[in-house]
């Protein structure tokens, strides 16, 4: 059974959420802000993080901040309907995926279920090499230019996207599918997991040299 860690301070969603992922199957682990989101995720080690972004005493973005900086277990954010700032700043701080309040269940269920399965799915062991990066699709590590990179997990499985056909150029909507298996997000979330690869991976992220915009078109990896 996965466990899921909910972090939302509205009692009647927290309580809705987790009677239905519990009756699908989850062990759904709770917290009301971001202090004890924290706390149960030091001690639950969930394989998923449902994360609301307006809190008391520590907010989504701050828990976020403080959270990568410990674990890599995806998250996905929960914000309002038109707060654009708020998915732009989670996405930068390594969410992997976010849902617009308010959603349908189906949709935020849908959303947890890919999530895992990329987790599950590994790869048989393999290192894949192209110019100055290493890609351990086994151990699910990277090194550029032989020091280590700290990826969160969508950040990995779209770069392994890229390694796999250095020079191919991808479309947005392709990457989006390929890391997320259902195109339920938004183009505009590759263009911020792009920006946060560059800024780990590339000598000087303003001009990047490794992953390269095709204007119009979506990205391509230079390999050589």
């Amino acid at each position: 059974m996965k466990t899921l860690l909910l972090v939302e301070d509205n009692l009647d969603i927290r309580d809705l959420l987790r009677e239905y992922l519990t009756e699908h199957g989850y062990a759904v682990r709770v917290a009301s802000n971001g202090l004890q989101g924290l706390q149960e995720a030091r001690q639950s080690a969930p394989e998923l993080v449902l994360l609301d972004i307006m809190m008391p005493q520590m907010d989504g973005l701050e828990f976020l901040r403080a959270f990568r900086a410990e674990f890599s277990t995806p998250v996905i954010v929960l914000t309002a309907r038109d707060a654009e700032l708020d998915k732009v700043l989670g996405l930068e701080l390594g969410a992997d995926d976010y849902v617009t309040k308010p959603f349908s269940m189906a949709e935020l269920l849908a959303r947890v279920r890919a999530q895992l399965r990329r987790g599950s799915a590994e790869p048989a062991s393999q290192v894949q090499r192209a110019g100055p990066l290493e890609l351990d699709a086994q151990a699910r590590t990277v090194r550029v230019r032989g020091e280590h990179a700290d990826l969160t997990r969508t950040e990995f499985d779209l770069l392994q996207v890229l390694v796999r056909a250095p020079g191919r150029v991808f479309t947005r909507l392709e990457l989006l599918e390929a890391v997320q298996e259902e195109a339920l997000g938004s183009e505009r979330t590759i263009d911020v997991h792009i920006r946060n690869l560059r800024t780990k991976l590339e000598e000087r992220p303003a001009q990047p040299q490794l992953i390269q915009t095709v204007f119009g078109v979506g990205y391509r990896l230079q390999g050589e």
